[in-house]
């Protein structure tokens, strides 16, 4: 093959590997309207499952489902909890699932935070901080762990697990909030995903 033939299918190739790139992490649109109704799902566990990953103590403190809509997803390949929870997921759901409210808010995540701003609010301040929540992603098999990395905003996820606390040999801690009222440092869930499928 000569330089020019190969050169020509490489164009072909990287072409093709961008608009396949686009469309995989593109967001998915929807009309206006609430797309999932209920709150997030927790209790108290009847029995306390032996969970691992990484070489961490990992707790389960309450068994944890929920459907949501995907606000944002931010990877992390290099910060302290990279190996337990290689992404976050900010999730919203009532009216936080909405296209209508959410085309009013701009969402963005960094430092294991997740962020919001508005001009003006469509739905009070309190339903946006407890309609939504950064989570951070432990993925119980590698399976789940190549769905939530491939997780887009605009996806309708649903998942189960156990909301955690981690404690490393070093010292290190991660501990989950247990509620969705709280807001700020410490107010992220901390989840065991045994479960997970986007749509």
């Amino acid at each position: 093959m000569n330089f020019t033939i190969r050169r020509h299918w490489l164009v072909v190739a990287a072409i093709g590997y961008g608009i396949w790139s686009f469309a995989s992490s593109r967001p998915v649109s929807h009309p206006p309207g609430v797309l999932a109704a209920d709150d997030p799902v927790q209790g108290p566990l009847s029995s306390v499952p032996s969970l691992s990953r990484a070489g961490y103590e990992i707790t389960p403190l309450q068994s944890f489902s929920l459907e949501a809509r995907v606000l944002g997803t931010e990877r992390y390949r290099f910060d302290r909890g990279a190996e337990l929870a290689p992404v976050d997921l900010a999730l919203g759901w009532g009216p936080m699932s909405d296209q209508s409210v959410l085309e009013h808010i701009e969402i963005s995540q960094g430092g294991r935070f997740y962020f919001w701003h508005v001009a003006r609010f469509p739905i009070p301040r309190r339903d946006i901080e407890t309609h939504s929540a950064n989570m951070h992603m432990i993925p119980a098999t590698r399976d789940i762990e190549r769905r939530l990395v491939a997780a887009r905003p605009g996806q309708i996820v649903t998942l189960r697990g156990y909301l955690v606390n981690v404690q490393g040999k070093d010292g290190f801690t991660w501990q989950s909030s247990l509620t969705r009222e709280d807001t700020g440092a410490g107010a992220c869930e901390l989840v065991w995903v045994e479960q997970f499928e986007a749509r």
